[in-house]
Parts: structure tokens; sequence; C-alpha cells
């Protein structure tokens, strides 16, 4: 009877271990995830950043293209007609 006592002790005493185990994975899981929300939302916003970036990049480019020599500056001409010429078809198109 004694060993009997003795082993349900022992299973109430690692039951309580694995309980306490559970609780501190529980909240170490919830800390986690917070943390992944976090880093989500920062990744996000980092990525507006950069596509901010790259579109300012871009208008830089083109405006350098601009300022640079007469061979640059004709070719952004043409490219800025082009464009001009699209816009007016889509226009003319979006009217019919």
């Amino acid at each position: 009877m004694h060993d009997l006592n003795f082993i349900i002790s022992e299973i109430e005493r690692r039951m309580e271990v694995l309980l306490e185990r559970y609780d501190e994975l529980f909240q170490e899981n919830e800390r986690l995830r917070e943390s992944l929300n976090m880093l989500q939302q920062q990744k996000k916003e980092l990525e507006d950043i950069l596509s901010i970036k790259e579109n300012e990049l871009s208008f830089i480019k083109a405006a350098q293209s601009i300022q640079g020599s007469n061979q640059d500056s004709l070719e952004a001409t043409r490219k800025i007609n082009t464009l001009i010429k699209e816009l007016d078809w889509c226009i003319a198109k979006l009217s019919d």
C-alpha cells in the first residue's frame, strides 16, 4: 500500500511539473505571437517605405536624364512624348 501511495504522489508531482511547464510554454507562445505581429507590421511599414523610395528614385533618374546631355534630353523628350500619345489614346478609347 505504501508503494501505491508513493506512486500516486510521484504521478501528482510530475503532473504539477508538466502543468507548470505547459503554462510557461503557453505564455512564451503568446509573447512570440505578439512579437511576430509586431515584426510583421514593421516589415509592412518598411516595404511601404521601400516602395516610396523606389518611386522617388525613378523620378530622380528621370529628372537627371532630362538635365543631362542633349542626347539624354532628347531621349527623355521622346519618352515623354510617347507617354503623352499613349495617354491621349487611352483617353480617346475611354471617351468612346
